[in-house]
């Protein structure tokens, strides 16, 4: 055994340490495949939503003596895991003071001639940390392609007058209507 264990790069101290736990090691297996299956029931029960803080509680409320990490080990080793639910980020807060802009295209999303019809949105895009980009952007009606866009860190004034950087690209816009989303500051306006 001491040349074997030399050819490997072990101690010969952690083979018979292997060989003296064997028994607990069964046994620990035995007892994760039966917490596996209580497992299995709760997830199925709960139409698989609840993770590991729920199951944990559910099982604890049952009266089995069990840990959440040990749980959360299980539950990745059989492949199950909960419903996690995305948080709406609130990145727009309406002003009740201002003034509404009339709809000048009366939701008449169609448009036969270029340059005369334009919408846009502006998006958030979340980044690490909690933090946002602001993406605007704008499209011709008539031809359903982007026009112009515009990305920043901030949802001002400057980022939908820079994502209308169509007259560079487009020609004039003189007399044509923007429409934005009312979020989006403000619901539309003629240029």
């Amino acid at each position: 055994m001491k040349r074997l264990c030399t050819i490997l790069g072990i101690a010969r101290s952690s083979f018979y340490y292997w060989c003296r736990t064997a028994a607990d090691r069964a046994a620990r297996q035995a007892a994760d495949a039966r917490l596996a299956t209580r497992i299995r029931t709760v997830h199925h029960e709960s139409g698989g939503t609840y993770g590991v803080p729920r199951i944990t509680a559910e099982l604890r409320g049952d009266g089995e003596r069990v840990n959440h990490k040990r749980i959360a080990r299980v539950m990745r080793s059989i492949g199950l895991a909960g419903v996690r639910l995305r948080r709406r980020h609130r990145t727009t807060t309406a002003d009740p003071a201002a003034v509404k802009a009339p709809d000048l295209i009366g939701r008449d999303f169609t448009e036969s001639e270029p340059n005369t019809k334009y919408v846009g949105d502006i998006t958030y895009l979340p980044l690490e940390g909690g933090k946002f980009l602001y993406l605007a952007t704008v499209i011709d009606l008539a031809s359903r392609r982007l026009a112009g866009w515009a990305i920043a860190d901030h949802m001002r004034t400057d980022l939908v007058t820079d994502a209308l950087a169509a007259e560079r690209t487009r020609g004039s816009i003189a007399g044509a209507v923007m429409h934005l989303r009312r979020a989006a500051r403000p619901a539309s306006a003629s240029r």
